[in-house]
C-alpha cells in the first residue's frame, strides 16, 4: 500500500481500449470516483486477487455510475505472450466487461507510459482517484477487501465537521463500498 498526498491524476496513455466503443479520458470522468486496476494477464496476483476485486467494484457501482472501474493492461515482462488478441481472449474467458486500456509504450522502453507516470511498483496495482480527479491512493499487491471497503478509509477520510467513512458506511443499507470515502478533502 502506498499512501500518497493527493495530486492531480495524469491522463492515461493508452494505445487501445477494449470493452468500450469510445476512448476514455480521466478529465471527462470528474465528478465520479475512478478505480484503475493495473494488471498483467499472466500475473498470478492479478488473476487471483486484483481483477476479481475490480470486477466486484464494477458490479457494485455500474448501475448508479458514481464509481467508474477501468482496467489498465500494463505489461512490463513477457511482452510477446501478452498481445492484444490474447488480452481480448482473457477478458472474454473471465467475463470482465469493464473498459480495459492497453498501456502505451515509447520506442525502446519496456515499462509502459502510464505505469511510469504513476510510478507503479508492479502489478496488481489499484489506483484510486477522487471525484475532483486527484489520486488518493495507490495500492500494490493483494488488497484486503474489508480494508478497501471500510476501515482503510477511516484514517484518510475524516475531515473536520464531516463523518468518517466508517460512520457513513454504517448508515448505508447496502454493503457496497462507499464513494463518500473517496471524495477529496
Amino acid at each position: 500500500m502506498t499512501n500518497v498526498a493527493p495530486y492531480k491524476s495524469a491522463e492515461l496513455e493508452v494505445s487501445e481500449w477494449l470493452n468500450t466503443s469510445t476512448p476514455i479520458r480521466l478529465d471527462e470522468l470528474q465528478g465520479k470516483v475512478v478505480v484503475i486496476e493495473a494488471f498483467q494477464m499472466l500475473c498470478p496476483g492479478c488473476i487471483l486477487h486484483g481483477m476479481p476485486i475490480a470486477a466486484k467494484l464494477h458490479d457494485l457501482f455500474k448501475e448508479d455510475g458514481s464509481v467508474v472501474v477501468l482496467g489498465l493492461h500494463s505489461v512490463f515482462e513477457h511482452h510477446d505472450a501478452m498481445r492484444r488478441e490474447s488480452l481480448k481472449a482473457f477478458l472474454h474467458e473471465f467475463r470482465y466487461t469493464f473498459p480495459v486500456g492497453i498501456d502505451a509504450y515509447k520506442d525502446g522502453q519496456t515499462i509502459p507510459q502510464t505505469m511510469q507516470a504513476y510510478k507503479l511498483r508492479g502489478t496488481p496495482s489499484l489506483i484510486l482517484i477522487d471525484k475532483r480527479g486527484f489520486v488518493r491512493e495507490i495500492l500494490f499487491g493483494n488488497i484486503d477487501e474489508i480494508a478497501l471497503g471500510g476501515e482503510h478509509w477511516e484514517a484518510g477520510s475524516g475531515v473536520a465537521g464531516q463523518q468518517t467513512c466508517v460512520e457513513h458506511w454504517g448508515k448505508r443499507k447496502s454493503r457496497s463500498i462507499p464513494s463518500f470515502c473517496w471524495q477529496s478533502a
